[in-house]
C-alpha cells in the first residue's frame, strides 16, 4: 500500500509542477479502448507525467481485458473510472463533471467500435457517454486491423468526427498483432504525447485526420521496391527488396501533408492510400516515371535499382543447349538518384539510400558526394533488412550523422519524415 501511495503522490505532484520546463497543471482524460494496443496507453501515461501532464483514466470494459485498473491507477496516481452506473463514482464525480474536468480528452486506443459510437452519438457506457457530454476537444488514436481501418464505414466515421472538429493521430503502418502489415497500428506514445502538447498549447495545426501537417503544400517523390531487368520472357535480374521501407516513407510523408507520388517497382504489398502510385518494372521505366513526376520539393530514392541490365534481352526463352551456359552481356543502368539530383528540375531536398553490407557510413558519405544529393540514409542490409520489418538508419549529411536505433520500418519512416519536415520548417 505504501508503494501505491507513493505512485499516487508522484502522479499528483507531476500534475502541478513543471517537469524540465514543460507544461504545468494540465490534465487530460484518457479513455482506454478495448484493443491489444491498450498496453501502449500505460506507457503514454508515464510519458505525459514526465512532461508535467496529469492523467485521469476511463477504462472501458474491452480495455480491461488487456490492462487493469490497478495498473492505470498506479501510473496515473488517480482513481480509474469504469462504470456509468457506479453510485459512488457518480456521487464523487458525475460523468458530466468527469467529461469536462480535463483540458483535453484522448481516446487511445480508439477502436472501430468507439469511433462508430462517437460519430453516431451512441452513449451506452461511461466512455461513450463522456464523449457525448464533454465540452473539450477530443484526440483519437485509432488502432485496429488494417481492413477495418480502411473500410468505408470507419472512414466515414473518421470524417464525421473530423468535420465535427475532433483530432486524429495515426494510425501508423507496420506489422500488427493479427500478422497483417499496413495502416492500423496505434501511434507510439511519444508521438501521441507530442500531439497532446501541441493541442494543450493551443496549436491547432492538426487537420483532424492524420495529425500535424507541416508538409502541407509540399510535393514529394519517392521510389520504392526493386527493379526487374529482363533476360528473356521468363527470367530477369533483380534483388530482395520488398518495398516496405519506401512504401512506409511515402505513407509517412503523406500523413504529414505532402502530396506524394510513389514510383514503385514490382512488390507484393498494397500501395498507401495517401500517395499516387506509379507501377514500373525496369530502371529505365523508373527514371522516366520520376522525370514525369518532377518538379517536386522532396525526392527520396529508396528503390533498390538494378545496377545492370542485359544488353538486348532474348525475345524467346533461352534454352539449355549443347554449347553450355550462354554468355550474358550486361550494360549499366541509368543512375536515377544522380540524374534527379543533378537535373534541371532538382528538388529542394534530395535524399538517397545506401544499402551496404560493410563500411556502411564510409560508403554512404562517398555516395553523398558522388551523387550530389543532400542526405544519404545508410543502412546495413547484411542481415534481415531486405524483406524484413525492421531497419537501422544513419542519416548522413555534410554537417554530420543522425543515428536512428533499430526500429520497425514504419517507425523509422515516421522519424525520417519528421526530420524532413523539420528541414523545411
Amino acid at each position: 500500500m505504501g508503494g501505491a501511495r507513493r505512485a499516487s503522490d508522484t502522479g499528483r505532484h507531476l500534475g502541478r509542477v513543471s517537469v524540465l520546463g514543460l507544461l504545468v497543471s494540465k490534465k487530460i482524460l484518457l479513455i482506454i479502448g478495448g484493443g491489444i494496443a491498450a498496453y501502449k496507453s500505460l506507457f503514454l501515461i508515464r510519458v505525459l507525467a514526465r512532461r508535467g501532464i496529469a492523467t485521469r483514466v476511463i477504462l472501458t470494459k474491452g480495455g480491461s481485458e488487456f490492462v487493469t485498473a490497478l495498473s492505470a491507477g498506479g501510473l496515473s496516481g488517480d482513481k480509474v473510472y469504469t462504470d456509468l452506473f457506479d453510485l459512488t463514482d457518480e456521487a464523487e464525480m458525475g460523468h458530466i463533471e468527469l467529461s469536462r474536468s480535463a483540458d483535453l480528452v484522448v481516446v487511445a486506443p480508439a477502436t472501430a467500435d468507439l469511433l462508430a459510437k462517437a460519430a453516431h452519438g451512441i452513449a451506452n457506457d461511461l466512455a461513450t457517454t463522456t464523449l457525448q457530454a464533454t465540452d473539450k476537444r477530443v484526440l483519437y488514436a485509432p488502432a485496429m486491423n488494417l481492413r477495418m481501418w480502411e473500410s468505408a464505414p470507419t472512414q466515414r466515421n473518421v470524417k464525421t468526427l473530423a468535420d465535427d472538429g475532433q483530432y486524429f493521430i495515426g494510425p501508423d503502418e507496420g506489422e500488427m498483432a493479427c500478422g497483417e502489415y499496413g495502416p492500423g497500428r496505434m501511434a507510439e506514445p511519444e508521438a501521441i504525447a507530442g500531439a497532446i502538447e501541441k493541442l494543450l498549447k493551443g496549436d491547432t495545426t492538426l487537420d483532424g485526420l492524420r495529425g500535424p501537417k507541416p508538409l502541407k503544400g509540399k510535393k514529394a517523390l519517392v521510389t520504392a521496391g526493386p527493379t526487374r531487368e529482363p533476360i528473356d520472357p521468363v527470367r530477369y535480374l533483380s534483388n530482395h527488396s520488398s518495398g516496405k521501407q519506401g512504401y512506409a516513407i511515402a505513407a509517412a510523408l503523406g500523413r504529414l501533408g505532402a502530396d506524394v507520388t510513389l514510383v514503385s517497382g514490382p512488390v507484393a504489398i498494397d500501395p498507401p492510400a495517401c500517395a499516387t502510385t506509379v507501377k514500373v518494372e525496369t530502371a529505365q521505366e523508373m527514371l522516366t516515371a520520376c522525370e514525369q513526376a518532377l518538379p517536386a520539393d522532396i525526392f527520396v530514392a529508396v528503390a533498390a535499382v538494378a545496377d545492370w541490365r542485359s544488353d538486348g534481352p532474348a525475345d524467346v526463352k533461352i534454352k539449355k543447349g549443347k554449347d553450355g551456359i550462354p554468355a550474358l552481356k550486361l550494360v549499366e543502368n541509368p543512375d536515377i538518384l544522380a540524374s534527379v539530383s543533378k537535373g534541371k528540375n532538382r528538388p529542394k531536398l534530395v535524399v538517397g539510400f545506401a544499402a551496404e553490407t560493410n563500411d556502411v557510413t564510409e560508403h554512404a558519405r562517398a555516395k553523398l558526394t558522388k551523387k550530389g544529393c543532400d542526405w544519404i540514409v545508410a543502412n546495413d542490409v547484411s542481415g534481415d533488412v531486405m524483406g524484413g520489418d525492421h531497419n537501422s538508419m544513419i542519416v548522413v549529411t555534410e554537417k554530420g550523422e543522425d543515428v536512428f536505433p533499430r526500429l520497425t520500418k514504419a517507425d523509422a519512416a515516421r522519424r525520417l519524415a519528421e526530420k524532413i519536415a523539420e528541414h523545411f520548417s
